[in-house]
């Protein structure tokens, strides 16, 4: 019995691992390089609506109509459509608010961290192939 390679190939196993391994750390630096603000607040443009602005304290209002009507009568269906269309107004506010930027680097850090990353892809991809006896990649 033959021992399987990566993927259940015949290709090579150091190259799957050095191949993760690049891939694991070029992914980290280059996500860590990256950093998260936002300008989320209660006087936050949400959504507009030609010239008329809805902002993140308007969305509140229908949310606290919708949570009286649902403690009065649970089986409002308006006070859970406010309830539930309010949360998902909020949720898309607050993740269409995130800015996301590249910190500030040298060349040599990105290209480390690209030549990391892609070349990791192509390593963990090139070990998924078959080989034959000689180490040639077969088609």
């Amino acid at each position: 019995m033959a021992i399987q390679g990566a993927g259940g190939t015949k290709g090579g196993i150091g190259r799957f691992f050095m191949g993760l391994v690049m891939m694991i750390g070029g992914g980290y630096l280059l996500l860590n390089a990256i950093q998260v603000t936002n300008h989320f607040s209660l006087g936050y443009g949400l959504y507009s609506f030609g010239g008329f602005r809805l902002t993140t304290g308007m969305v509140m209002i229908p949310f606290m109509f919708g949570i009286g009507m649902i403690f009065y009568n649970s089986k409002n269906y308006l006070g859970w459509i406010l309830t539930i269309g309010s949360l998902i107004m909020l949720i898309f506010g607050v993740i269409s608010s995130i800015n996301f930027r590249l910190r500030s680097m040298s060349a040599f850090e990105l290209i480390v961290i690209l030549v990391l990353l892609v070349g990791g892809i192509g390593l963990f991809l090139n070990s998924l192939r078959n080989f034959d006896a000689e180490g040639l990649a077969e088609r």
